[in-house]
């Protein structure tokens, strides 16, 4: 393909678009350039590489997945040469890491920053992917890479009188460039998810006083943030393909030795026990996947999850009602989450809980929030915490249009439909990267696999001088019902959070992920490469010359 990007009519031409320069947005800028020798173009609407990192810089943001499976694996030497901390980074650290990489790359050069796709339309006729950005200007690839993000789109809900309210108003997403002051201030928090325990931990010894409102209780195991185990990297290295490939190969590629064990097989008093000492340990994906191996499909093992958990909140909390009010009544089946010194912020005199499940908020008003106990709570900044549009947000703020004019929104009216979590049916070349119905695994190992099956696919497209590939209507069904009968044998089925998509009004609540394993899922995409894509894939062949 031509090393030269090519301008026709005022479009602009390359052989690649990649949307997203997170951790899946740069590895498809690397990687594309090196299937044969494609120019690639990829756009940001952010002011600099790291998608989530870029975003994120609220006060206490860190990487909840222990950083030796939270890298890149493509590169020994950057594996060895980069050298972390500690067990779970800082969001400074992990975007330091993520700008290195850009630069170790030259990444930069093929990245348009500040600039928001807007439209993707497919053209029969060239069979080519016509994008438009928020500048006006028009490009053609032959492929479509959208590496938008599976927690990107921000939540952002209104309140009546926000608009009256004189202090200030920030979302942890997008949160302000540089520090913001909050030394001595009124601080209220709204939402108890991850980046709100995160928030809520780091600010409550620096603030003046802080209103927690929450909706939902979560349970949270502590992280225990250490230095990385001395040697670990080092025995990584010495097995360097042996590691990324067990990490693959695992039920949820986090890199740690998950459990074998299932909790119904043993005694209550030998379930209490080791969940006992994996919260000492530290780390939710750990206390749901390394204690036992069946937390997230038996109500058995999942009471004695949530058993120990209510505990340590009771001996942690020294008020009883604040306690019973931070004990979730629900499964212990969503993104699990660990925080260091969450419950003992709730014994500050300066912490305040408000159950805005009882109590919801009212309105803002100029000096605060108004519940509707009719308490006005004081304040000078309120934090947004809550959460995302997640899986299929992103993917639905371009409008997409594809063959034969369809709409990505009408295609998806009623639940997200794709094929591996990758490709859709009517959308030739576009590819999803960790898209709606991929797999529930640590993102990064994944992010890699799945552009490397995507390069694999342009190469295969390449070599036979085919127009496109387009996932065909029985393999996006019957991916769909394999990953639905999946599902439903898991407490995520029956469980309300982002992961089914309960907590965006409005939005399908239905089952967005293959829920196989990591394992399970490179096997997939092996079998799709075996078989040359003839199984599941329509190929399509370009028009002969006349």
């Amino acid at each position: 393909m031509s090393d030269e990007v090519k301008a026709e009519g005022g479009t602009t031409e390359v052989d690649a678009i990649v949307i997203g320069s997170g951790f899946a947005g740069l590895y498809s800028i690397h990687k594309l350039r090196n299937v044969d020798g494609l120019t690639v173009q990829a756009f940001e609407n952010a002011g600099d590489v790291g998608g989530t990192w870029y975003w994120n810089q609220y006060p206490g943001a860190r990487s909840d997945t222990e950083v030796n499976a939270y890298c890149y694996s493509f590169d020994k030497e950057l594996f060895h040469e980069w050298k972390w901390s500690e067990r779970y980074p800082r969001q400074e650290e992990i975007w330091s890491y993520l700008k290195h990489v850009a630069d170790r790359y030259d990444l930069r050069r093929s990245i348009q920053f500040d600039t928001q796709v807007e439209t993707a339309t497919w053209d029969e006729a060239a069979s080519q992917w016509i994008v438009t950005t928020d500048d006006g200007k028009a490009w053609r690839a032959k492929f479509l890479i959208e590496a938008v993000g599976l927690l990107s789109a921000t939540k952002v809900p209104h309140f009546a009188g926000e608009d009256r309210f004189k202090g200030q108003i920030h979302h942890t997403a997008r949160w302000p460039q540089g520090d913001v002051d909050l030394s001595g201030k009124r601080v209220g928090v709204i939402g108890t998810g991850s980046s709100g325990i995160q928030v809520i931990s780091e600010l409550a010894d620096k603030v003046g006083h802080m209103t927690v409102f929450q909706r939902t209780p979560q349970w949270v195991v502590p992280s225990k943030h250490r230095p990385i185990a001395p040697g670990l990297l080092e025995k990584i290295e010495a097995d360097y393909e042996g590691y990324w490939r067990d990490v693959l190969y695992s039920v949820t590629a986090f890199g740690f030795e998950e459990s074998d064990i299932a909790a119904e097989d043993v005694s209550y008093e030998e379930r209490i026990k080791r969940f006992e000492e994996q919260y000492e340990d530290g780390g939710g994906f750990q206390y749901m996947f390394a204690a036992f191996n069946d937390v997230a499909v038996s109500r058995v093992a999942n009471a004695a999850a949530t058993e120990v958990i209510a505990g340590k909140i009771r001996e942690t909390v020294k008020d009883p009602v604040t306690a019973n009010l931070l004990i979730p009544s629900d499964l212990y089946a969503k993104r699990p989450l660990c925080c260091d010194g969450y419950y003992e912020t709730f014994n500050r005199d300066n912490v305040e809980l408000v159950d805005v499940q009882h109590d919801p908020i009212v309105e803002f008003t100029e000096n605060g929030i108004r519940t509707e106990d009719g308490v006005e709570h004081e304040l000078d900044v309120v934090i947004l915490a809550t959460g995302f549009d997640a899986v299929s947000g992103n993917q639905l703020k371009i409008q997409h249009r594809g063959r034969g004019g369809v709409s990505l929104h009408d295609h998806w009216a009623h639940r997200p439909r794709t094929h591996l979590g990758l490709m859709a049916h009517g959308f030739p070349n576009l590819y999803m990267i960790y898209g709606p119905m991929g797999p529930f695994t640590n993102q990064p190992p994944l992010h890699e696999a799945q552009v490397n099956w995507v390069a694999g696919t342009i190469q295969h497209v390449l070599n036979n001088d085919l127009a496109s590939i387009e996932a065909t209507a029985d393999a996006e069904e019957a991916w769909i019902a394999e990953s639905d009968e999946g599902a439903s044998g898991t407490l995520f089925a029956v469980t309300n959070s982002w992961i089914n998509g309960s907590n965006i009004p409005g939005k399908p609540i239905i089952n967005m992920f293959y829920m196989g394993g990591s394992g399970a899922y490179m096997d997939k995409m092996a079998h799709e490469v075996e078989t040359d894509y003839r199984e599941n894939f329509t190929l399509g062949h370009a028009p002969v010359p006349a």
